[in-house]
């Protein structure tokens, strides 16, 4: 089992170039694990973890409901922001400035074959990272991602998730709103729960702004702890 996991920074890059991009990795995957079942070939995989950052833009997963996009064609044009329907589980999301995306593309078998462990220990991880900033961070039933105050009035989602799948190959993963502007949020009915807000870190800190490389190097931490990785470049 190969738990060397390679990472790499895309800095700011556009959505669909990035899904692109996450594909190719996914389908590299793929492809030796077919070799090797059918020629018994003996081929390590490769797993890789991806960091960006993306221009505002609306993403719809395959279960998604259309109608909590709250904007036209032409208000979307005019936010600076683009829209996609994405092979990823869960509803409607934003990617913006001030977001920390990572996009996690392993081969499970290298790890566990266990989905919902698999996102689990995503959550873990940002909850651990939260930890760090004084922030109690926890999971929602029945609600992906991680969550602050929940079973309070004032609930409110501080990480989306959504994964895709196949063949114990993983791609997509999570969004942390670290200097976030909130206010695109506006836009949409957040991953389709209606009455709930959507916070980010430097906000719950109370300042202008997060060292995102210093967030960033804690979620390496814990997810090389999580999943008994290592990491390189």
């Amino acid at each position: 089992m190969n738990k060397t996991i390679q990472l790499q920074d895309l800095g700011t890059k556009d959505f669909k170039e990035t899904w692109d991009y996450q594909e190719q990795l996914f389908k590299g995957i793929l492809d030796t694990k077919i070799k090797n079942r059918r020629e018994a070939a003996g081929l390590e995989t490769d797993n890789f973890f991806l960091f960006v950052e993306h221009p505002h833009v609306y993403t719809l997963g395959k279960s998604g409901d259309m109608s909590n996009l709250l904007l036209n064609e032409d208000q979307l044009k005019a936010k600076g922001a683009t829209f996609y329907k994405i092979n990823r589980g869960g509803d409607i999301t934003y990617h913006g400035p001030g977001q920390i995306v990572g996009y996690p593309i392993l081969d499970l078998d290298n790890f566990f074959t266990d989905i919902h462990k698999y996102l689990r220990f995503l959550e873990e991880v940002i909850i651990l990272t939260l930890d760090e900033y004084g922030i109690r961070a926890t999971r929602s039933e029945g609600e992906t991602g991680v969550w602050l105050d929940v079973g309070t009035p004032f609930a409110r989602k501080i990480c989306a998730m959504g994964v895709r799948a196949s063949r114990w190959v993983t791609m997509h993963g999570f969004a942390l709103n670290v200097n976030a502007n909130l206010g695109y949020f506006d836009n949409i009915i957040p991953c389709g729960i209606r009455g709930k807000a959507v916070s980010s870190l430097n906000v719950e800190l109370g300042v202008k702004e997060v060292d995102e490389a210093e967030v960033k190097a804690k979620i390496l931490k814990h997810f090389s702890e999580m999943f008994e990785a290592e990491f390189r470049q």
